[in-house]
């Protein structure tokens, strides 16, 4: 059995209570490497949405109240299917998303993990027996949410969308999720199809593709009671802004500038390795990607050299076709604005040491030196293969260096004195810390956001941060007769 053949029903349709014609129509689903067409999708309108969250709404009340059992099962069978077809799907992410073979096994495997992870969850308990000044049992219990919207981006489409849907489902709440248009298959269609298969009953998961009206329709939607959003800042303060004014709650994970800080006794050829997967990995288009090279002066210029070395000799290509360490750029826009800031970071007075030369999509890894904190590639997120090294002499400027941004959500140092790099990252606020690693960095077990600019704290990830997001705490108490009052 195959998930995905385009022939099959799912072509040019979206899921909402099975594969039906999207009131937007159909859209092709692109490579970005060749610019071929590789399948088509429906493009959901706002009527499809407010359909879909008044069917999901009404799906999610029989859903509650099945037993635990039987929906740690679909979330089991899930996870199974994901192991199944891991090379089928993961060809499609390869393709559709420009990602290299281990990215695209990487996001397969933590969606079963996801689904697994998630089955564990509808039998936690979910409450707590609190004390009450009144002769009665007073408890406060979660309840589901009802129905979540989801919205995930491109560059991580399975994995930024199964982490909110399966625990959502699991949870007892349906969901809608509107995938990236660009990467719909392998972050919508694949997820439609594996809860299909796996059991999941009628009207609790629908799957539209579409763009920014469609993502308004469905966090306006009155049956909607939270949003799970990814993406750039700037989306996602629009996200929140609508979500606030309907009195319901959005989760955030946004954009991100994660600063790699290279102490003096760091182990150099660990960090410079480490610092070229952290900018290069996935063509630096990850919300963690290592986006600033904060570099101890007495080892900077070495640094830079080797780094500019690794980018050089790293091969760029079609995923699908060769061996390739990155792929391309997600079209041409995004390539464009990631050239425009490397332009006018050299304007700015910024050296390229390596890169800096694209052709079509495919975009040389590309080293800056000479960076000030006020280079364009040093201040704002590239979202691209750029890593910009700036060099510092002592601790307290390193730290002046990391904490001068909007955003964070990742934070790595590198030092052979781990409580040294402790008591640095302290100073540093950030949602995410490693010490002696790179700033990319996720597992399903593990509670996952950003500080500032980067989002609203973790909500994605682990059982405490799952419970809290998808769920709404409930006060309840009982007494075996009705309290006489004085009325």
């Amino acid at each position: 059995m195959t998930l995905l053949d385009p022939t099959t029903t799912w072509h040019g349709k979206i899921f909402s209570d099975g594969w039906v014609k999207a009131d937007g129509g159909d859209a092709a689903v692109l490579e970005p490497a060749t610019g071929a067409e590789i399948g088509r999708t429906g493009v959901a309108g706002p009527d499809d949405i407010t359909r879909a969250c008044a069917r999901a709404a009404a799906a999610q009340r029989a859903w509650a109240t099945t037993s635990f059992e039987e929906r740690a099962s679909v979330l089991r069978r899930a996870g199974q299917l994901w192991e199944e077809h891991a090379t089928e799907i993961g060809d499609w992410v390869v393709r559709e998303s420009g990602a290299i073979g281990p990215k695209a096994a990487l996001e397969t495997h933590v969606a079963a993990q996801e689904c697994y992870e998630a089955a564990a969850l509808p039998s936690r308990p979910l409450g707590e027996i609190i004390p009450s000044t009144s002769p009665r049992m007073s408890l406060a219990r979660r309840v589901p949410a009802g129905v979540v919207g989801v919205i995930a981006p491109f560059n991580f489409p399975l994995i930024l969308a199964i982490r909110s849907v399966a625990p959502a489902l699991a949870l007892g709440n349906a969901v809608v999720l509107k995938p990236d248009p660009r990467t719909a298959v392998s972050g919508g269609v694949a997820i439609a199809r594996v809860f299909e298969e796996a059991g999941l009953p009628d009207g609790l998961l629908h799957v539209l593709p579409g763009g920014a009206a469609t993502g308004e329709s469905l966090v306006a939607d009155p049956h909607v009671r939270v949003v799970s959003f990814t993406g750039s800042t700037t989306a996602g303060r629009a996200v929140g802004q609508l979500a606030a004014r309907h009195l319901k709650r959005a989760h955030l994970e946004l954009g991100g500038n994660s600063a790699l800080i290279v102490l003096d006794d760091a182990d150099l050829d660990l960090a410079v390795s480490a610092g070229a997967w952290g900018s290069f990995l996935h063509q630096g288009q990850i919300c963690m990607t290592t986006g600033r090279h904060l570099v101890h002066e007495s080892v900077a210029e070495r640094y830079v050299a080797e780094l500019a070395e690794h980018a050089n000799r790293l091969p760029v290509g079609d995923p699908a076709r060769e061996q390739v360490a990155l792929g391309p750029i997600i079209d041409e826009r995004q390539r464009d604005r990631v050239h425009a800031l490397v332009t006018a970071s050299v304007q700015d007075g910024a050296t390229l040491a390596a890169g800096g030369t694209y052709e079509g999509l495919f975009y040389r890894p590309t080293v800056l030196a000479g960076v000030r904190p006020s280079t364009p590639a040093f201040r704002e997120e590239v979202f691209g293969p750029v890593a910009p090294v700036i060099s510092f002499a002592d601790l307290d400027q390193a730290v002046a260096l990391a904490t001068d941004t909007e955003y964070g959500l990742s934070l790595g140092i590198l030092s052979r004195d781990v409580m040294k790099a402790l008591d640095l990252a302290e100073r540093i606020p950030s949602g995410i810390v490693h010490i002696n690693d790179q700033t990319v960095g996720d597992e399903a077990v593990v509670p996952f956001g950003g500080v500032g600019s980067s989002g609203t704290g973790a909500r994605f990830g682990g059982a405490a941060a799952n419970v809290d997001a998808f769920t709404e705490t409930q006060w309840v108490t009982l007494q075996g007769t009705v309290t006489s009052y004085p009325f």
